[in-house]
């Protein structure tokens, strides 16, 4: 699983305590539940985890797993929205998730100065001010919607927002951001390898 704290994939180590078997009161379902440790010798965070004993898969853990998201370059106040909507989404607060999604695209629209009466012209605003595919800018209005959607009682579409959509919002904003604050700085250092490289 990927550690909750440094985000790093790895197999959970145990610490030496056994774990429990622990069976429904009706018996039909067992599981396994224990301690493990994260194998980063820089983190080694304490994680309880379930297990299914079938295949030793995670049911869950505590602290939840995360979506990885680098934040190289990405101003704070996106960093900080788009790491509570992880959060919510790990700790299955899918609402929350997708109203903290339109929080950064909001953050990321002021960060821009798109500007604009509503967040749907501000978006629109932004495709002036970045450089990104079409198909990216066309699913930010999408984003929007997920987010308005989330946000207002009176669309009754936020019963229906859950851990798929909201887990493709997360991912669509990573990648809109990777666009806007890290290409450049990729292609500056492959640049700099070239140079580096050219007699």
């Amino acid at each position: 699983m990927r550690c909750p704290v440094c985000r790093q994939l790895g197999t959970m180590e145990p610490i030496g305590v056994p774990d429990l078997q622990l069976t429904s009161a009706s018996g039909t379902q067992t599981v396994h539940a224990g301690h493990r440790r994260c194998p980063n010798p820089a983190c080694k965070t304490h994680v309880f985890v379930v297990l299914d004993p079938q295949d030793n898969s995670v049911i869950t853990s505590y602290p939840p797993e995360v979506i990885d998201f680098d934040s190289t370059n990405v101003p704070t106040k996106i960093v900080e929205a788009l790491e509570e909507a992880i959060t919510c989404h790990a700790n299955e607060c899918y609402v929350a998730a997708a109203i903290m999604v339109r929080k950064t695209l909001e953050e990321l629209c002021a960060d821009r100065n798109a500007e604009g009466p509503n967040l749907k012209e501000r978006i629109k605003a932004l495709g002036s001010k970045v450089v990104l595919p079409q198909e990216l800018l066309e699913g930010l209005d999408d984003l929007r919607l997920l987010g308005n959607d989330a946000a207002h009682f009176e669309s009754k579409v936020y019963d229906s927002v859950g851990r798929e959509e909201v887990e493709v919002g997360i991912e669509f904003t990573k990648e809109v951001l990777k666009g806007v604050y890290q290409m450049s700085d990729l292609l500056a250092r492959l640049r700099g390898l070239q140079t580096q490289q050219t007699p």
